[in-house]
């Protein structure tokens, strides 16, 4: 199949259903963002704590279940140019690394000297806060990666004017082992600068259905495309993990629009997590 035939493949299955987008997509943030789930609600109060206090939040969870489309949203939230924001995922290579990443996003030349490049990224943090008015607020992704000497290091790094203030919010964002990582008696230092921790699950069956409805009106369905039956095998087979809902769904779809069904039923679906069982 040619790049440009499975683009028209692709535009059909949406097409066909009236679709401005696939359901439940990756980039989802705004009005196509989900945002009424109870484990949403209390992130979102556990976030606004800490851009207002500047302090430390921990957000773990399984994989799919939205945690860097959750922070990602609640981002976009925040009014420009009072906050910059500094994004780091790669967070498996060395503490040097990781900081020289941070000093590009703020504009600080990094130096391959660890002590020299501490002192360089404060300073700069301290000028944007007092003197530009603009607060950084980093997350690192993926911080399950984070090696055991860069853990140790934040705590220090985050003391600002002999501990004195907090300067800025940070996000360490992923899966489980972080949190019990975190709970080790070597990063007690860490612990205590700490605000939140927000554990985000996956959603129960209510939420669920809730959320796939949203994810079909804010792509354009003028009415119900998925029947009941088809709703609790989607959820079931997803466990209630939106990431995997939309993979099954996106297949669904293309199943539903080689048929020309105009509606998605429960053996559309079991089609669907079939051909997608034999795929893995």
């Amino acid at each position: 199949m040619t790049e440009k035939t499975e683009k028209t493949d692709k535009t059909n299955d949406r097409a066909h259903f009236s679709l401005t987008h696939y359901p439940m997509p990756k980039s989802a943030q705004g009005k196509t963002f989900y945002d009424k789930g109870p484990g949403y609600g209390r992130l979102r109060r556990a976030f606004r704590q800490t851009i207002d206090d500047r302090t430390v939040g921990v957000l773990s969870g399984d994989p799919g279940v939205g945690k860097t489309s959750a922070i990602r949203n609640l981002i976009a939230e925040l009014p420009r140019p009072d906050y910059q924001v500094i994004y780091a995922c790669n967070t498996s290579g060395s503490p040097l690394d990781l900081y020289r990443a941070i000093a590009g996003e703020i504009g600080v030349r990094p130096s391959h000297r660890r002590g020299q490049l501490w002192t360089d990224i404060k300073k700069t943090m301290v000028h944007m806060v007092d003197e530009r008015g603009t607060v950084p607020v980093i997350v690192l992704d993926e911080a399950q990666h984070l090696s055991d000497s860069f853990l140790v290091d934040l705590a220090g790094f985050l003391n600002f004017a002999f501990d004195s203030r907090d300067l800025m919010p940070l996000w360490l964002v992923g899966l489980p082992p972080l949190l019990k990582r975190l709970h080790q008696l070597q990063h007690d230092a860490l612990r205590t600068r700490i605000a939140v921790e927000i554990r985000l699950e996956a959603l129960d069956r209510q939420s669920f259905g809730a959320a796939v409805e949203h994810a079909f009106k804010s792509a354009g369905a003028t009415q119900a495309v998925m029947s009941d039956p088809a709703v609790e095998l989607l959820f079931r087979a997803s466990r209630g993990v939106l990431r995997v809902a939309s993979k099954i769904t996106r297949v669904a779809l293309r199943i539903a629009s080689d048929k020309n069904q105009s509606f998605l039923d429960e053996h559309t679906f079991e089609a669907a997590v079939a051909e997608l069982g034999h795929a893995s």
